[in-house]
């Protein structure tokens, strides 16, 4: 499966962030787009209307387990997808900025 370290996704990288609800409001990568695994499939549409045409998505959850799920997805329709090894956890630890919905510190659950 793709995968690519933290430190290689690059500011302007396009970030598909799969974690549920309560996680993303504790904190997440600031111009994330936020797709719960749980409704992934359902919304699958605000996914392809968002992500740049012929550019790479980086997909993320907490540790990587989800995400590469959802990789694994993306990539079989064909799409330029690479699962964030490590997850928001690593982002973190990294000292990759974690924001709220308002744009305060947040952390990682």
């Amino acid at each position: 499966m793709p995968t690519v370290a933290v430190d290689e996704v690059k500011d302007d990288a396009f970030l598909l962030d799969v974690r549920e609800d309560d996680e993303w409001q504790a904190g997440h990568a600031q111009g994330a787009l936020h797709i719960p695994i749980s409704e992934f499939v359902a919304r699958y549409g605000e996914l392809t209307e968002a992500a740049p045409q012929d550019g790479r998505i980086h997909v993320i959850c907490r540790s990587g387990g989800r995400s590469a799920q959802v990789t694994m997805y993306l990539v079989q329709q064909g799409i330029d997808a690479v699962n964030v090894d490590g997850g928001m956890q690593v982002w973190q630890a990294a000292g990759r900025p974690v924001v709220t919905d308002e744009g305060q510190p947040g952390h990682v659950l």
